[in-house]
């Protein structure tokens, strides 16, 4: 009996040892808004005195002897969690605490169900004192103001592991596994591309200017294949450095509504959550969440000194869970402040971390910008001939070229130590590599549309193309077969040459271009990068297509050859051009061409001239020697360059055209005096995260007698496609007049109302509205109807202008799957004229954020 009770405990104390092992507890604990770890944490096994606190990052890592299953976390300004662990093992958790007065549910952050209220709202009354006193501490109120600024960009595929490998086998990208890194909450990523810059930044007031100048700037990574300076401008666009203290944010080519917005008060909710110790100054730990979560708003803290300056000192943005914001699964900002003396406000960091994603499913990419600034000074700079520089850039001989000695001096603590695997080696073991060096330039000819004729496109001194135009087509060509090339910078950086071949299988007409240019500045890239200052002379004889002409794609873009109606209102046309054009930093443009050319008559576009006795006598051609001139004023102007298009990034800069041509009868063989005006204003409005509206207007007049090709045509689209500056449901040569003036109205809400719909919100759909019209008139002079010498009878289908403006209207849907948009049309008059389109469908592939 004894050995029995003997047996017994010893069974019993052995299973007490068992179940008594150390429970180890490991991980952080963040801030369930701003995903930030928050320091001195209290961790408690729930009814005992076990515990331990994170340190001051929120991480922490602690083992206790004991069967207790729960454990709390709280902290001051926080809601209390308890979560279950396992007895005895490993417990990795990362946790994240609600500040009072948020819950959290799954992972969207939402008010209590109590009524919030901003009247007598202590919240909403302290961050009206913040807003009241944001320009006060202002850098920019001295006359002068000058710092350096570090920024490094790094872009990476998310969460990365290398896939396991079967025992004495291996692959093609082993070494992918060197170029691993992990970040400080543990994420291992793979860094594809990295960029660092230094530059000094100077500033003065009064009159206002900004220079920067760039002493150091490197890159390299996958996205090489795109052109560098346009990869810049969309990054410098996508990642603008973030003002708190205006009202709008720009981010994501977007528009968000800023905490310290004088609008915020009615956009967000305000929240007291504690008050806290940074740098022994008291602060007030000020939250806040939007309205409405899928609207273009932040979550986040702002930490605010608690004394009558109102202070900010730090800042933590989030974007909302629930935003309607594409590709964007994550993101945090953190910015930090000094005061200085006097009082002024000086940044010492701005850190961004987006985490990208196509889809759910997807890793999808990490990116990080980090600027740091440094030695800022408020005296004039050493040398104030530097507010005298024409380009707001200046970039430094040898910036691209900087020594390894060079980045170590200048790249702060915080950027990280340069690893000994760099983006530079991984991008030279991938070339390594068959399979990836082969994708790699398939990839960089769909972008660029060109083929290198040398195995090292930066040698290639001729290339092939573009692609997208090799084969299209047209009611009067059939199949339209074309090939071209350029030169390149490596042939010269200053002369260029540039052509193309077509035929046309039904015409069975040979048709080219040949032009030569030479640029009085050396281009880096591309013959037409900005900005220009260059002498171009040019020859061609091709197909000329009235009344359709698109603003940002060639007529010969295979996408364009689908078409609702038969596209037959063309000529043929001879032109030889001289072209002077010269383009400044301040956005002012102007240039003169001398154009002499010859329009041939097609059985589609006839040319049956007036004789003086009024009969009718068929005509081949007419000839034109032509001066025009032009005048464009574009501020700030931002687009994304390629060999042959500018494509904007935004409109947000105020666009200004004006032209005008003149030729006089009988001089260099014009057949006909002409003077003809045009004036353009172009504009893009935002109304903070309420969307934006895009206004183009424009008016023009003919002043002399001259035939139908030499009036005013309006630009039809005759294609399925959405394109800018046309009129959807308006038939070729539909309307003809000798004076118009025209506006394009585009508004569009970024799914405000769309964002209402409990079902339809998931979908992030948003709205655009669209109104566009032309009043036209055509003067009796200009009218065959009455006769007139010299001019040609209008084609079947040629009408006047009555007194309504042509109109048409549009509504649409766009961020479908992400990149589709689709407008329903309508044609609101002018209705019973034969053969139109009174309403339709159209689509364009628009990828944004």
């Amino acid at each position: 009996m004894g050995k029995k009770i003997i047996f017994l405990l010893t069974s019993l104390l052995f299973v007490w040892v068992t179940n008594a092992q150390d429970t180890v507890l490991k991980g952080i604990v963040t801030d369930s808004v701003t995903g930030e770890g928050l320091p001195f944490v209290s961790i408690i096994f729930r009814g005992t005195t076990m515990g331990t606190a994170t340190d001051g990052d929120g991480n922490f890592s602690f083992s206790a002897r004991t069967n207790v299953r729960q454990v709390d976390f709280s902290y001051l300004g926080y809601d209390t969690k308890t979560i279950e662990v396992v007895p005895g093992k490993m417990n990795n958790l990362k946790i994240e605490l609600v500040p009072t007065g948020i819950v959290l549910d799954d992972v969207i952050i939402k008010p209590k169900k109590e009524k919030y209220s901003k009247k007598e709202n202590p919240a909403v009354a302290f961050v009206k004192k913040v807003i009241e006193s944001r320009e006060s501490n202002d850098p920019r109120n001295h006359d002068y103001f000058q710092y350096d600024q570090y920024e490094k960009m790094v872009f990476a595929m998310n969460d990365y592991k290398p896939k396991p490998k079967k025992e004495g086998k291996t692959g093609r990208f082993d070494f992918l596994v060197d170029f691993i890194d992990t970040l400080d909450i543990g994420k291992t990523i793979l860094p594809v591309s990295e960029k660092e810059k230094v530059e000094t930044v100077y500033y003065r007031k009064e009159p206002k200017s900004e220079k920067r100048v760039v002493k150091g700037n490197k890159s390299a990574g996958v996205d090489e294949i795109f052109s560098r300076d346009g990869i810049q401008q969309i990054l410098n666009e996508v990642f603008r450095e973030v003002d708190i203290f205006k009202n709008d944010i720009p981010l994501f080519l977007q528009r968000f509504v800023s905490p310290l917005s004088t609008i915020g008060p009615n956009y967000y909710k305000y929240y007291l959550l504690d008050t806290i110790e940074v740098k022994g100054q008291k602060c007030v730990d000020l939250g806040f969440v939007p309205f409405n979560s899928e609207t273009f708003g932040f979550t986040g803290h702002l930490l605010v000194t608690l004394d009558s300056t109102y202070f900010v000192q730090r800042v933590i943005l989030n974007v909302p869970k629930n935003i309607n914001l594409n590709f964007v699964s994550g993101m945090t900002i953190e910015q930090t402040f000094e005061r200085l003396p006097d009082g002024t406000r000086i940044i010492t960091k701005d850190d961004i971390n987006v985490d990208f994603k196509l889809s759910e499913k997807t890793k999808g990419m990490y990116a990080r910008r980090l600027n740091i600034y440094s030695n800022q000074v408020f005296s004039p700079p050493e040398d104030v001939e530097i507010f005298k520089e024409s380009a707001p850039v200046i970039t430094l001989k040898g910036a691209f070229t900087q020594s390894e000695d060079f980045w170590d001096t200048n790249r702060p603590e915080e950027a990280g130590k340069r690893k000994q695997n760099s983006v530079e080696k991984l991008m030279a073991k991938f070339r390594s590599v068959p399979l990836f060096y082969v994708t790699e330039k398939i990839v960089s000819i769909l972008v660029s549309g060109y083929i290198p004729t040398n195995k090292d496109p930066l040698k290639s001194k001729f290339e092939i193309g573009p692609m997208n135009t090799a084969i299209s087509g047209n009611a009067i060509e059939g199949a339209r077969f074309r090939v071209g090339g350029t030169t390149t910078t490596a042939f010269s950086k200053n002369l260029f040459m540039d052509g193309y071949m077509a035929y046309g299988t039904k015409d069975e007409k040979l048709k080219y271009d040949a032009l030569v240019e030479y640029s009085f500045n050396d281009r880096k890239e591309y013959r037409k990068e900005f900005p220009l200052n260059s002498i171009r002379l040019e020859y061609m004889y091709d197909i000329n297509q009235l009344g359709q002409q698109y603003m940002y794609t060639s007529k010969d873009n295979m996408f364009l050859a689908w078409k609702r109606q038969k596209d037959t209102r063309a000529t043929y046309l001879r032109n030889a051009e001289l072209t002077y054009y010269h383009e400044h930093y301040n956005g002012l443009a102007y240039g003169a061409v001398v154009r002499n050319r010859r329009e041939y008559a097609t059985e589609y576009a006839v040319f049956d001239r007036i004789g003086p006795d009024g009969s009718i006598q068929k005509t081949k051609a007419y000839d034109m020697t032509e001066l025009e001139l032009k005048f464009r004023y574009a501020k700030d102007e931002k687009f994304y360059q390629t060999r042959n298009i500018r494509y904007p990034i935004t409109f947000d800069a105020l666009i200004f055209n004006f032209s005008h041509v003149m030729a006089k009868k009988d001089l260099l063989g014009s057949s006909y005096d002409y003077q003809r005006t045009d004036i353009g204003i172009q504009k893009r409005f935002w109304f903070s995260a309420f969307g934006y509206i895009d206004i183009i207007t424009k008016a023009g007049k003919v002043w002399n007698k001259v035939p139908y090709p030499l009036l005013i045509l309006p630009n039809a689209n005759l294609s399925y496609t959405i394109q800018p500056e046309s009129y959807t449901n308006m038939n070729a040569m539909e309307f003809i007049s000798d004076e118009y003036a025209s506006w394009d109205l585009t508004y569009y809400m970024n799914g405000n109302l769309l964002n209402r719909l409990p079902l339809v919100k998931k979908l992030k759909w948003r709205e655009v509205f669209a109104f566009r019209g032309m009043w036209g008139h055509l003067s009796d002079k200009n009218n065959p109807a009455n006769g007139g010498e010299g001019l040609y009878l209008f084609p079947d289908g040629s009408y006047t202008f009555g007194k309504a403006p042509y109109m048409e209207a549009s509504v649409g849907i766009e961020n479908i799957f992400k990149f589709l948009r689709l407008d329903y049309v309508w044609r609101l008059n002018y209705r019973d004229h034969p053969d139109i389109q009174t309403k339709g469908i159209r689509f364009m592939m628009r990828i944004t954020f």
